[in-house]
């Protein structure tokens, strides 16, 4: 050894540290080094969460309560926050270098398996329901699964199982836009097209690609009417929205919407919806009759929801209105409808949502089938009015009680004999949560349909249902 070096043992032992560490990586080979430098940069990217996340802690630490003592002894946890994020920093930084290696390799073999992209390199996410039912219906059904409208006569029960009512869904992270803005998308489907036995097809369910800025969004979408987002909780009726024909407003069309947010207090603020909905004229029920009438006309919606929040309490309520024209005989049958919707959560574990509408020809949106009469050559449309409410109970963190009903009641007068006066339809389900992502529902309900000069139709519904959330 060099004499001035004998003289500074700490400079020697790091020279020699130096020519090490230089003879290792001169000996590693390329793919291990590649490796090795890829694992640097994850553990400084960690390093720089857990340096955001303590400056978080110490921001919030300030309007935190202080630990609970016990004994006069404050938990380790709440004394010394840090202490395990720092901790496992350095056992990580003092793992062996091929150790370290097999942890990279395992985490790279983990984001190849669980990883989804699209074409363009945008994640992609797989969602849905793995839904099985089984049922039993009354004699009233004439048929069906899940009848919403009894037919006038005849006598068949029905009963069975299926997973018609699965449903498969993808959700698009798109790219940002110009004023720090985001696209996104989602797509969802379900086999409740076809009929029953081999003959299900896939079928669109909901449909939305949105462009989303702080306070305003513009969007293209497959959806529910503007004027009815909220619907009960089943899963019974998946197939078809809840209570259709019976008081929930639910057709699911192409739109054009346009959203605003304000904010009045932290708390409080409004939702401004406008949009150009595409109607189905065949809810006029005159489809067959006229082969010459449109299969769909523009309407235009519009709703304003204000909403407050205080705690686990939560008030929303939104007024709405829509309006088109049904083109028939020559002549432009209105169809103008009011809405009123609202969610109330007096208490974490309690919601009462519902809606209420009023208007005319309402089956070009999801209403009873029957929007517009024709006498004496002369059309007219067919007044409505009707609305769903549900009370939902959290018992626990598992299982939660809800209770449904509803009805649209249209008006005698503008009805040709036979036709439906009323629809009501009500029940009860219980959901159990038996694992994080499998659900079960038990639901019992009724629908009782009032034709003109034949008086009342009444089916009980029985279903019992096991989901896998996905």
């Amino acid at each position: 050894m060099h004499p001035k070096l004998s003289r500074h043992p700490k400079l020697s032992c790091l020279l020699l540290a130096a020519c090490a560490a230089g003879s290792l990586s001169a000996q590693q080979p390329p793919e291990l080094k590649a490796v090795i430098d890829r694992l640097d940069r994850l553990e400084a990217q960690n390093r720089e969460l857990m340096a955001e996340i303590r400056a978080l802690r110490q921001q919030l630490g300030s309007g935190q309560p202080a630990p609970a003592v016990e004994n006069g002894v404050a938990p380790k946890e709440a004394a010394a926050p840090e202490a395990a994020p720092v901790a496992a920093d350095a056992e990580v930084s003092q793992q062996p270098i091929t150790e370290r290696v097999d942890i990279a390799e395992r985490r790279l073999a983990d984001l190849d398996q669980t990883k989804i992209s699209s074409e363009h390199r945008l994640p992609v996410t797989l969602t849905g329901m793995l839904l099985f039912n089984t049922f039993l219906n009354g004699k009233a059904s004439g048929g069906a699964d899940n009848p919403t409208l009894l037919p006038a006569s005849g006598a068949l029960a029905s009963g069975g199982a299926t997973f018609r009512q699965s449903v498969i869904g993808l959700k698009l992270d798109g790219p940002r836009l110009v004023g720090d803005g985001k696209v996104t998308g989602a797509i969802y489907m379900d086999f409740f097209g076809g009929g029953t036995g081999l003959n299900q097809t896939v079928r669109l369910r909901v449909s939305t690609l949105d462009a989303t800025w702080k306070n305003t969004s513009l969007g293209l979408a497959f959806d529910k009417p503007i004027i009815a987002p909220r619907e009960p909780d089943s899963l019974a009726q998946v197939g078809v929205s809840p209570l259709t024909a019976a008081g929930n407003l639910w057709l699911w069309g192409p739109q054009v919407r346009v959203e605003h947010r304000i904010s009045l207090t932290e708390q409080s603020g409004l939702r401004a919806q406008f949009g150009v909905y595409q109607t189905s004229e065949g809810g006029t029920g005159l489809s067959t009759e006229y082969p010459g009438l449109a299969r769909s006309r523009p309407g235009y919606q519009g709703r304003f929801e204000f909403w407050r929040q205080s705690g686990s309490r939560r008030f929303e309520v939104a007024p709405a209105f829509h309006a088109s024209s049904t083109r028939v005989l020559g002549q432009a049958v209105p169809s103008r409808i009011f809405s009123l919707d609202w969610l109330i959560r007096p208490a974490a574990r309690v919601d009462f949502t519902g809606a209420f509408f009023h208007g005319e020809n309402t089956g070009v949106i999801g209403g009873l089938r029957q929007g517009v009469s024709v006498f004496n050559g002369r059309a007219r449309a067919v007044g409505a009015t009707g609305g769903w409410a549900q009370f939902t109970f959290r018992a626990t963190p598992r299982a939660s009680f809800h209770f449904f009903g509803g009805q649209e009641d249209d008006r005698n007068r503008d009805l040709e004999l036979n036709g439906v006066a009323k629809n009501q339809s009500y029940g009860a389900n219980i959901m159990y949560r038996l694992g994080s992502n499998i659900l079960t529902s038990f639901e019992t309900s009724q629908v009782r349909t009032t034709y003109l000069g034949a008086g009342t139709r009444i089916n009980p519904h029985y279903d019992l249902a096991f989901a896998y959330l996905f």
